[in-house]
């Protein structure tokens, strides 16, 4: 079994606030949220290493690369996997098993079942669909069909939740399900909302939308629950039993069109950002992010989910009980809910996806879009590199924060060297959290490879296992890498002494960031 060391909660609780990150991707303030914002910079330098990486999973509690995969029923006995009502019987889990392997790359998808089964990670939810969300405009196009067809009740959960443009059209369509009798609940982070006037939420509440913000700023809003340097940076849409949404697109504006036109002018290969930018910048739409739509039984796991962050934050008002679905079964893909927690005392995101690049035989493809990513997953993924795993990244070009960018530029000598395949995403700005593992192995959500996302905040990925959906997952890859110049170490060697004087600054303060 893996072991780990989660973060002080108490220290983190005294620590100084951050900033409106992870997305670092928070809108300037307008006028009603200014007041909030000098909150912000109190005491940032002062902020102490309060919590530590989990650690990397020891070999022998892994499977053996090359080995023969376990059979279907052997992993049947490994794991728990639910349908529509509810623990399938063990006969039928070997049935949901083979399934899966007979898509293609059966021996990895089996193999990689049987990683996520030694790590503990055992519950698999069967029968649903997955399907990918390219940017803002499909994802908010699909989400907003979600909601209109809602007839019992809608949940919605943002790091970021804006008071104008998409977001203020979608919190009219909430106040319109509440008057069709629905149930509407709406948790927002109220660091990540920070340039969110509170009126915009208040005039949601007086229309009876449960509205609820994690961990307040100022610590007499909720009494009890206060942990500044705690953020929920989770999206997850729940419409009745049938549909949810999660990954990295929070409910901004800058999502507004889409990242395929020809990027920012303040794009470079090394030692700059772009600057924020006007209107049709790309720091100002047009960002790069992927979100993943679901259906069949895992819907309730993300309401689940939903729910005990509601309860444990004390929101007011009680969400109604789910609905029945209206389709028992959607699809055939077998999916994961990975949800952490900075107190739970281990980071089953962190965890799964080193445990998954060390087991990798083939191929690691990861898109992240910041990458502070600490000793033990830089290791696992020189080591995958180095015996013969094809590992190639894709990684922001440009950023909204650019010390976040040369932290992660301060490892690329060492990766480069260990033969990781390294691309900047030069298009627009890189918001995607995904990766690809042997084809097989396909995760989606919140989670940045970075030590904010590992140690200090609330997160959320679905993992989808399978070849059908990681051909479509590696499509995706290689249209992005496409996009995405080659960074060559060379010219990578050959850099300018200011940006690796960035790279130092970046490297230390990665921890923070």
């Amino acid at each position: 079994m893996l072991t780990t060391t989660h973060t002080n909660h108490d220290c983190a609780m005294s620590a100084a606030t951050p900033s409106p990150k992870n997305e670092r991707d928070a809108p300037p303030p307008r006028s009603g949220a200014r007041q909030a914002y000098p909150l912000l910079a109190i005491g940032v330098l002062a902020l102490s290493s309060c919590g530590t990486l989990p650690a990397a999973p020891p070999p022998a509690a892994l499977p053996v690369a090359g080995a023969a995969p376990p059979s279907a029923a052997a992993l049947a006995s490994q794991v728990t996997v639910r349908g529509a009502q509810g623990v399938l019987s063990e006969a039928a889990q070997a049935r949901a098993i083979e399934q899966m392997t007979d898509q293609g790359r059966g021996d990895r998808a089996a193999h990689h079942l049987a990683v996520l089964a030694a790590q503990g990670n055992t519950d698999l939810y069967r029968g649903n669909a997955a399907r990918l969300l390219v940017d803002g405009p499909a994802t908010f196009a699909a989400m907003k069909a979600a909601i209109n067809a809602a007839r019992h009740r809608v949940l919605l959960e943002s790091y970021i939740f804006e008071d104008t443009g998409i977001a203020a059209e979608i919190g009219r369509m909430l106040i319109a399900k509440v008057e069709q009798g629905l149930s509407v609940a709406l948790l927002y982070d109220a660091v990540g909302s920070i340039g969110s006037d509170p009126q915009f939420f208040d005039a949601l509440r007086a229309r009876g939308v449960l509205v609820c913000a994690f961990n307040p700023v100022n610590p007499v809003q909720r009494l009890g629950y206060w942990g500044i340097n705690h953020r929920n940076h989770r999206k997850v849409l729940v419409a009745d039993s049938d549909v949810a949404f999660t990954g990295g697109i929070n409910i901004s504006q800058v999502y507004s069109s889409g990242s395929g036109g020809s990027g920012s002018k303040g794009s470079s290969l090394f030692g700059k950002s772009a600057k924020a930018g006007k209107n049709g910048d790309a720091l100002s739409e047009g960002w790069r992010d992927t979100q993943i739509e679901l259906k069949g039984p895992v819907v309730a796991a993300l309401a689940m989910t939903f729910g005990q962050t509601w309860r444990e934050q004390g929101c007011k008002g009680e969400l109604r009980a789910a609905p029945v679905p209206r389709q028992a079964t959607a699809g055939d893909r077998i999916v994961k809910i990975l949800p952490s927690h900075p107190t739970a005392g281990k980071n089953r995101i962190y965890t799964t996806l080193l445990a998954a690049i060390g087991a990798a035989q083939h191929s690691v493809h990861l898109t992240m879009a910041y990458f502070a990513p600490g000793p033990e997953m830089l290791a696992a993924l020189q080591a995958a590199a180095r015996r013969g795993v094809k590992v190639v990244m894709v990684l922001p070009g440009q950023s909204d924060f650019a010390l976040v960018l040369h932290a992660g530029r301060s490892y690329y000598g060492e990766l480069l060297a260990a033969g990781v395949e390294i691309h900047e995403l030069a298009r627009a700005v890189l918001h995607a959290k995904t990766a690809v593992i042997d084809g097989v192995f396909s995760t989606v959500g919140s989670s940045n490879m970075d030590w904010r996302s590992f140690v200090d905040n609330s997160e959320l990925d679905a993992v989808v296992l399978g070849a059908d959906f990681g051909a479509e997952m590696e499509a995706m890859f290689a249209r992005d890498r496409a996009a995405s110049p080659r960074i060559e170490a060379a010219a990578f060697a050959d850099r300018p002494w200011r940006d690796r004087v960035m790279e130092l600054l970046g490297r230390a303060a990665e921890r923070w960031l």
